[in-house]
This record gives structure tokens, sequence and C-alpha cells, in this order.
């Protein structure tokens, strides 16, 4: 019997909105070449988790979250910081399901590093020709999980029997040469060329130990049965330089696991999801007459992190909203409606205190008077004629909008679109022109 069991369905669900908001914090660093998170920020993940990660000292969910936002688009890095997308604000509003299928299937086909590179004591991976592409590896296993019965255990070793004896097998070494450069220890004597010591469970097992827990388990598609990784697993036990390691992996410890609703929806095995019933969070806040938000007990990380979002902390256990504070939420993509939500779930109180209903009301109402119609770029020509001319003509009139007498406005993805017509009207914008074009030259006279 394993020591701990996970149902990961509903912690999913709250942990995908918990880490974009923490990616809209702008705390999150990650290296812009290997676009993997740092230790720091692991620990910060971690720590808003609304059940932690699956050990207290190992990062496994916590790792795989800021790879799983970038890999779907919802963040991006900028000047080493993960920041959250257009996409990732407008995911806030979204079912975590919808969130979580899309992060899956972008993951199997733009994931960001290799799985297998986390099975740090196999050395030799960084040679030429030596591993297979992940992007392939990971397809198996995922079709390996989607064909497991909805709701029941599946033992991990019985899997591996599965994939092994099946097209699910998820080839890690790109040949019986490429195995003797990996190893334990030492290149020689630790290969895993060797005759019995390049075995499946080393490899491909370990691989899919990776996937399922580092990945499908954080995304919450299987709940997990595991022990501590130190000596869970013995297979390791007869190849040089065994003595070395308590453990192959951080994953060793995954005994067993089960598709769950959530899992059998992002796979495709069922075209419907109903999420279990949301826990009403505790009423850990209370709002003053005075617009003060006092935590009268425990918020939870993620709840801090909306406070944040839309008020200034104004002491231990005190955050004060403000127009200005309000209208920075706005301006950064949030809503004050959701605000609205998230403080009547949590407040001590039957009602919101009329003050900040109405100062929400106007903040919104205000919000709503002006849109953000996107990057343009502006073209100056050379008289209002021509400018008529052109955002009159049949093709180019959708792609452009006439600014005061001889200025338009082309939204930056239409405008190969607009060149490209423009030179059928018989014009063409010089690339990296800068300064408006100069008035035609009137012609030289013919009387001598």
């Amino acid at each position: 019997m394993a020591e701990f069991v996970r149902h990961t369905e509903r912690y999913a669900a709250e942990d995908v909105h918990a880490v974009l908001r923490l990616c809209d914090s702008g705390r999150l660093r990650c290296s812009e070449k290997t676009r993997r998170p740092a230790a720091a920020s692991v620990v910060e993940v971690a720590k808003t988790l609304v059940s932690g990660d699956f050990y207290p000292d190992e990062p496994i969910a916590a790792f795989a979250w800021p790879l799983l936002v970038q890999a779907g688009g919802f963040a991006e890095i900028t000047s080493g910081r993960l920041q959250v997308t257009a996409k990732g604000r407008a995911a806030l509003a979204k079912p975590p399901a919808t969130i979580i299928q899309a992060m899956w299937r972008s993951w199997l086909s733009k994931g960001l590093i290799d799985e297998f590179s986390r099975i740090e004591s196999i050395k030799g991976q960084r040679a030429a020709n030596v591993l297979t592409a992940p992007k392939a590896r990971r397809q198996k296993v995922s079709e390996a999980l989607t064909a497991q019965p909805v709701g029941e255990w599946v033992d991990v070793d019985a899997l591996f029997a599965q994939m092994k004896q099946t097209a699910w097998s998820p080839r890690v070494a790109r040949s019986e040469r490429a195995l003797w450069k990996l190893y334990l220890e030492d290149p020689h004597y630790g290969s895993l060329g060797y005759a019995g010591f390049g075995e499946w469970e080393l490899l491909e097992g370990r691989y899919t130990l990776a996937v399922l827990f580092e990945y499908a388990a954080t995304l919450g598609l299987i709940d997990v049965a595991y022990d501590e990784p130190v000596g869970a697993r013995d297979d390791y036990h007869e190849n040089w330089g065994a003595d070395s390691f308590d453990a192959l992996s951080r994953y060793d410890g995954l005994r067993a696991i089960r598709l769950n609703d959530l899992g059998a929806y992002v796979l495709g095995v069922r075209k419907s999801y109903t999420p279990p019933q949301p826990e009403a969070p505790e009423r850990t806040l209370k709002v003053l007459p005075n617009l003060d938000v006092v935590a009268v007990g425990c918020p939870s990380p993620a709840e801090l992190l909306v406070l944040e979002s839309y008020a200034r902390r104004t002491g231990d256990h005190v955050w004060t909203v403000s127009r200005e504070s309000l209208l920075a939420a706005v301006d950064a993509g949030r809503q004050p409606d959701e605000f609205t939500a998230f403080l009547q779930a949590r407040a001590a109180q039957p009602n919101l205190p009329g003050a900040l209903l109405t100062l929400l009301d106007e903040v919104a109402e205000r919000a709503g008077r002006l849109t953000d119609l996107g990057q343009v770029r502006l073209i100056a020509c050379a008289d209002p004629a021509l400018a008529t001319l052109i955002s009159h003509d049949r093709a180019l009139r959708s792609l452009c909008r006439l600014i005061g007498d001889q200025h338009l406005a082309v939204p930056v993805n239409r405008d190969e679109d607009f060149r490209r017509a423009l030179t059928t009207l018989g014009y063409a914008v010089p690339v990296g022109a800068s300064h408006p074009p100069a008035p035609p030259r009137p012609r030289a006279s013919t009387d001598r």
C-alpha cells in the first residue's frame, strides 16, 4: 500500500489559476536560454499550490507549472521574468478544464525541455545523436494513458508491461550504439550499452514516470499513489555505480495511477466534463467601510496574490482599496467584477460596504469608456487626396483607418496584406521609412 495518495483533479483546477496569477505578479524568474524556472521561483510556485508539491523538498509540480504555462502560450519570459500573456489573462475567466486541456495538448508538441533530462543520474544525454525526439516519446505515453480504464487504479509495473508489449513504448536511445554513451557514474564501467544494463525500466520506464508524475499528475489528469523515492525501486541495483544512488530518479516512488474524469476529458476519451463541486472558500477577510480589507483568518498564497493585485498593503494584515489601486489593476488587464466576486465569497460579513461597491462600479464604468484596439503602424501620406484614395479603395479600406487628413493606421497583424494590396493600387511604403514623404516636385517647364 502506498504511503501517499493524491486526488489531483480538484487541486489542479485551483492551481492553474493560482499559477497564472503568480506569473501576473512578476515574481517568477526563468532562464531566457533554457526557459527553466530559477530555484527561488520553484519555491515560490510550491508555496502557491493549494496542496503544496508532492514532496516537500523535491520539486515536481512546482518545476512543471512554469514550463507548462510557457508551452501553452499563457506566459512568456520578459527580461528574465515570467509574465502572463493576453491569452493567459483571458484564461483566468475560463473554466480550468479548458485551460488544462489546452496546456496538455500544447505541451505534447511544444514542451520546452526533454523530460528525460530530469533523470540526472543517467549521464551522457548531451552527446550528439544519443536521444530520440521528446515529442514522439510524449505522444507514446499519452497514448498509453488514453488506453487506461477511467476511475480504476493501475499499478505502474502493470502499465510498464503493457507499454513494452505494444507500440506505446517511448524509445529513448536512438540506437544500440547510442546506449553505450549513456552511463551511471563512469562512462566506461557504468555504460548502459552492456547486455542487461540498459533495460527498459531504466530508460523508457523512468521517462514514463517523469511524464506521468511531473506533467499528467500536475495537470490533474491522473490520481497518484506514491511513496518516498528512496528505496522504492531496485531495478537498477545490478548496474555498475548503482551504490551511489538511493534512488535512480525523483519519480521512483510512483506506485499506481488512476485516470480520472478530468484526464478522460483532456485526453479525448470523453467529450464532456462536469467538474466536482468546488469547496466554499473560508471567510478569512473583513471589508471595512473605510475600504480597508482585514485578514481575520489565514488567506492562502493564491488569495494573497489577488488581494495584492487590487489593493495596496498597508499593514501586516491590512490592504487598502482605492481608486488608484483599482485603476492600476484595470490597466494591467484585470477586471473589477472579478475582485467583487472574490471579496463576496470570502468576506466575513454578509454584504460588502456600499462605499466599496460604488467605487468598484465607478471604476468599471470608467474603464468601459476606453477600448484598446491594439498596435498599429502609422503611415503618412503626401496629401489628403492620396489618404482618401487609399482608405476608400475596395481592397484597402478594411486594412486601414484614416486618421486626420493624411495619416493611415494599419493594424500590425495586417501589415503584409496592406502592403500587398497597396502595390496593386500602384503605391508602396518604403520599408523603414521614418519621416513623412516629401510632396511631389513640380514638373520642370518645357517653355524655352
